[in-house]
């Protein structure tokens, strides 16, 4: 498994290590799997959440049906989190765990969650995928730059594409948006990576983004929490994030996400509080 483009093919977006210990993991923090301004890179809370998913499946041998991450401390390249699975409860069909994710003493992130299966005689959905451009059809995601000598981050890693919302400069004092509704489109640029839980993840941790979009200002959010719920998980190249923002008070935005296949199968929800942040100064630049 790499985390790094180059001669070694990438077998999954993050490089999660076994240790003699089955319940116990690492996860070396690269430049890769970090967001943030220059010189000042941390995990991306989304791959902290994936990575403890892919820990549970893993280990307990089950698919996941939900988890939950709270997010307590940045960890920053090049430190190596410990992330760490406890299971108090195995039932006949479903294991409800938790995941430890810690530097050393100190704390990175908490999972609360459940795996197991049921059967597959019900197999419904009551919700539809917004009718927007494919993906393309969309423009790339505008981002903020990043210093020459700098490795690349997640950002650079990740194929995201505009089906609806204002990103980039060209939601400055543009006012409130009128619904607090955006919609992208997303990927890794590495194609053969699959599309899984783990990834779902990554992906659901993007609802924060929607929050310049909602306010018309050049605006992002720290993840306070990450939530999923898997439903059910279909081949896919390209996944449709619909994300609602519902509301921001007192310094905290709140929203959530549904993360359809592009047959318009809905394979996962997530939802997200966080810590708003206002940027007066920045510097984008378009994806080539």
């Amino acid at each position: 498994m790499s985390s790094e483009t180059g001669a070694k093919a990438e077998t999954s977006f993050f490089e999660l290590k076994a240790t003699h210990n089955r319940n116990r993991w690492i996860l070396p923090v690269v430049p890769g799997i970090t967001v943030g301004p220059p010189k000042m890179k941390f995990l991306f809370g989304g791959v902290g959440l994936a990575s403890a998913v892919h820990a549970l499946e893993q280990t307990t041998g089950r698919p996941l049906v939900w988890a939950t991450s709270q997010y307590l401390s940045y960890a920053n390249p090049p430190e190596i989190v410990d992330v760490d699975v406890i299971v108090p409860k195995i039932g006949k069909n479903i294991t409800q765990a938790r995941v430890l994710g810690h530097v050393q003493e100190r704390e990175i992130f908490t999972v609360n969650a459940a795996v197991g299966s049921r059967g597959k005689e019900h197999d419904h959905q009551w919700v539809t995928m917004p009718d927007v451009p494919g993906p393309d059809a969309c423009d790339p995601m505008p981002r903020f730059g990043r210093e020459e000598e700098e490795e690349p981050d997640l950002h650079e890693r990740m194929n995201l594409r505009v089906a609806k919302g204002r990103y980039g400069p060209d939601r400055n004092n543009k006012g409130l948006s009128k619904d607090g509704h955006a919609v992208l489109w997303a990927r890794p640029k590495n194609e053969s990576l699959p599309i899984d839980a783990a990834m779902l993840a990554v992906i659901a941790d993007f609802i924060p983004s929607a929050s310049g979009h909602a306010l018309g200002k050049i605006a992002g959010a720290n993840s306070l929490d990450n939530t999923i719920r898997i439903r059910k998980i279909v081949p896919t190249d390209w996944v449709c994030c619909d994300i609602q923002i519902h509301g921001i008070h007192d310094g905290f935005v709140h929203g959530d996400a549904r993360l359809f296949a592009q047959d318009g199968t809905l394979m996962a929800i997530a939802s997200q509080s966080a810590i708003l942040r206002i940027w007066d100064n920045f510097e984008m630049r378009k994806e080539k």
